[in-house]
């Protein structure tokens, strides 16, 4: 819609017409981007009573809300922005708002997802197929009974009313609204062909234009279906355990932080939280992309919408269902495909102003034909065309169906595919940067490595005791939950260390652990720990662990020692650093870990160049100069101290659903399940639909060029305009469909 066109305000009339039906109900708020509703009531009341009329009237407004306009509302309501939000409320004094019960309500069906369901295209296909059907029949008759050409017009007559039906109600809907389309130059061609007796060729014209429409409609519905596999993995409902062991299933909505769910094997996960009792393996591909099913045992991290395999799980909730990872990503794909790339906008625009210049150059054409080149208006003479028939032919020609499909087809297809890879594109713009970017930068801890700590080696003071040392850490950080403890239990049990009961165990908050093992108190903490003891003149002589290297000192009656961690790099981390310099890009990792760390990282993956030590602040000067340097950079981080050099970016990445919201937030591209690997495919993805733009934008304009030219001279008749026109739309889309079903740009190792 235009934006001063005078339906701008309809979405307030809309939500004012809704309050107004509904006296209970003081204020609603809407924020489309995140797709959330809630609604102000006073007092309790019954919600299913106006939930489907609020749903009618979102669905009503959506798009228009999307773009955030706001317009004054009418006397005794008011209009206000609260954050991100749009907040309509009946006028009130200060005292009547603080009674004011906010509650959060389901975002009904999309505009995208309602035509996902009815299957737009099949209605298309259908009436394409009538077309057809109807200008085959008039064409047999026309040979069967050429002296009665009435018989002929009696099957071409349903026909255009099939084949134009679509375009005609967009094109009453766009006049409404003062614009035109290229949906009016259709059917102004085909009315033309049929002033001029060329009722074949206006039945071909529209049989072509309604299936090429329901082509597009059907590519478009294939990368819905690809998204919305992930709405149909989100549980309705969820098994609650209360003190005592009582069951009790409630809708998901009803979920609070804390309380203990289970799942039994085969049912998703309906909220994201931690395993507190039970031993399973969920299947996270519709999230993340990972064809392997994932080990859970008590402390791991599920996810709604994952599936659990074979074992049942308690788990305690951490974030509510609205707050879940499969919603953040629902609503970052749904945000994604309404948010256009620089060059779909240009399109669109140029869409509009090119139908009036089409248009204009018809009759341009049909004037310098009759004026000036003497051809018949109207009737076409014996071996030749008037002048109205050339200038129909040139307004077929030069229509941009083709064009203004060449952008948004090839970027909803990679959006589609990267949801079903694990590699979440917030818009088509990010896709189109992201394919020219020639810098990366990398945060280390969690991006290049997995910011997990793992065990590289025990050692003792005297030597030769190692495995005793272990022993004790073990059965101390057995009673931890502490990261650096889990990573000595898991070392420990793939050891075979024996767990040894502890008595009198205490946590020393700050500093370490305590307990009695045979009679004999032991200690597991920091050096400060040891050097503040007895043993500390000693301990200062002890040679410090290298720069790269964390340590938990363990002391006994009769024995020192210390186990020392390190955080592990990704195993696909050498990979893609290795890809990336292929490609032609330069890699540079931004930490704020010791440069000796950061150093030993960079030399064992190859990275081009890393600046350590760095605070927030100083990342983003480090993410500004890369861009002076003449490079388009892209920012991949995981963590709230990455957020501030992510927006600086020219594309923001972040890495997977359980980085830090405020990374989440500032990310244009999300790579699923931590998974480094998927950052190469993302590349290739843009890369490949970079390309397939281009492919598109060189057929659609050069079959205008070819076919323009060719019609100025007369040599093309109006159906070989026809076809070339609409087979270059079909073409078009089906060269998108190739990214939805491409197999060349998998995440590296899958």
């Amino acid at each position: 819609m235009s934006p001063s066109g005078p339906s701008r305000v309809n979405w307030v009339e809309e939500l004012v017409r809704f309050l107004r039906t509904q006296p209970g109900v003081s204020a609603v708020r809407l924020d489309p981007s995140a797709h959330r509703v809630a609604v102000a009531t006073v007092g309790p009341v019954e919600l299913a009573a106006f939930e489907a009329r609020l749903a009618e009237a979102i669905a009503a407004v959506e798009a228009q809300l999307t773009e955030g306009t706001i317009r004054t509302a009418p006397a005794g309501y008011s209009l206000r922005r609260d954050g991100g939000a749009t907040v309509l409320e009946r006028d009130s004094c200060a005292t009547a708002e603080k009674l004011w019960l906010w509650r959060e309500l389901r975002w009904p069906a999309t505009r995208a997802e309602a035509v996902e369901e009815e299957r737009e295209w099949r209605l298309l296909a259908l009436l394409a197929g009538l077309c057809g059907a109807g200008g085959v029949a008039g064409v047999l008759a026309g040979y069967v009974a050429p002296a009665h050409p009435w018989e002929a017009r009696a099957f071409f007559l349903p026909a255009l009313v099939a084949g134009g039906w679509d375009a005609a109600k967009d094109t009453w809907e766009n006049l409404r609204e003062g614009r035109i389309d290229i949906h009016f130059l259709m059917l102004a061609v085909a009315a033309g062909a049929v002033c001029i007796d060329a009722w074949g060729e206006a039945v071909l014209l529209l049989f072509l234009f309604s299936i090429s429409g329901a082509m597009e409609e059907y590519a478009l519905d294939r990368t819905r279906r690809e998204v919305s596999a992930l709405l149909k993995t989100a549980p309705k409902q969820a098994t609650v355990i209360h003190p005592g062991g009582r069951e009790e299933r409630v809708a998901v909505e009803q979920l609070a932080l804390h309380q203990r769910v289970r799942v039994r094997p085969g049912e998703a996960f309906p909220s994201d939280g931690t395993v507190a009792a039970g031993r399973s393996a969920s299947d996270e591909s519709a999230l993340t992309g990972e064809a392997v099913p994932v080990e859970k045992g008590r402390g791991d991290p599920v996810f709604s919408g994952t599936i659990n395999l074979w074992g049942a799980i308690d788990f305690e909730v951490e974030r509510l269902p609205a707050e879940s990872t499969l919603q953040k990503i629902i609503r970052l794909i749904q945000t994604a495909q309404k948010l256009k790339a620089p060059s779909e906008r240009f399109t669109a625009r140029f869409g509009t102003g090119y139908t009036y210049a089409v248009i204009g150059a018809a009759l341009a054409m049909f004037l310098f034909g009759w004026q000036v080149l003497h051809l018949a208006p109207f009737a076409n003479p014996p071996g030749g065309r008037s002048a109205f028939y050339r200038a129909m032919t040139l307004m077929v020609v030069a229509s941009p169906c083709a064009l203004v499909l060449s952008i948004p087809s090839a970027i909803l297809a990679a959006i589609a595919w990267g949801a079903r890879h694990g590699v979440l594109f917030r818009g088509g713009a990010a896709i189109e940067r992201l394919a020219g970017v020639d810098v990366v930068a990398l945060d280390k801890t969690g991006t290049l490595t997995t910011g997990d700590l793992a065990v590289i080696g025990t050692e003792s003071f005297p030597p030769g005791r190692e495995r005793e040392v272990l022993e004790l850490a073990y059965a101390l950080e057995s009673k931890s939950d502490h990261p650096l403890a889990r990573a000595i239990v898991r070392h420990a049990k793939a050891a075979g260390v024996a767990l040894r009961e502890l008595e009198d165990f205490q946590s020393l908050t700050g500093q370490g652990l305590r307990g009695r093992l045979d009679g004999t108190n032991l200690l597991l903490g920091r050096r400060e720990l040891l050097e503040r003891g007895p043993l500390g003149e000693w301990a200062r002589r002890l040679p410090p662990a290298a720069a790269e290297l964390s340590e938990v000192w363990v002391i006994g009656r009769d024995l020192v020692g210390r186990v020392l961690l390190k955080d592990e790099i990704r195993a696909e981390s050498r990979g893609v650093l290795r890809s990336l310099r292929a490609m032609g890009v330069r890699t540079v990792m931004l930490t704020g870990d010791r440069r000796h760390a950061a150093e030993a990282v960079a030399r064992e993956l190859g990275l081009d160049e890393v600046r350590a030590g760095l605070s927030p602040e100083e990342k983003v000067a480090a993410i500004r100069a890369l861009h002076l340097g003449g490079g388009t950079v892209a920012m991949v981080g995981d963590g709230v101290n990455d957020a501030p050099c992510l927006a600086a970016a020219d594309v923001s990445v972040a890495m997977g659903a359980r980085g830090s919201d405020a990374a989440l937030e500032q990310a244009e591209v999300i790579l699923m399940d931590d998974r480094i690997e998927n950052f190469l495919a993302a590349q290739h993805l843009s890369r490949r639909a970079r390309a397939i733009i281009r492919q598109n934008l060189a057929i659609a304009l050069g079959v205008v060029v070819v076919m323009v030219a060719a019609t100025a001279w007369g040599a093309v008749p109006l159906a070989a305009g026809v076809a070339a026109h609409e087979g270059s739309t079909v073409v078009v889309c089906l060269n998108s469909l190739r990214l939805l079903f491409g197999r060349n740009v998998r995440p590296a190792g899958s």
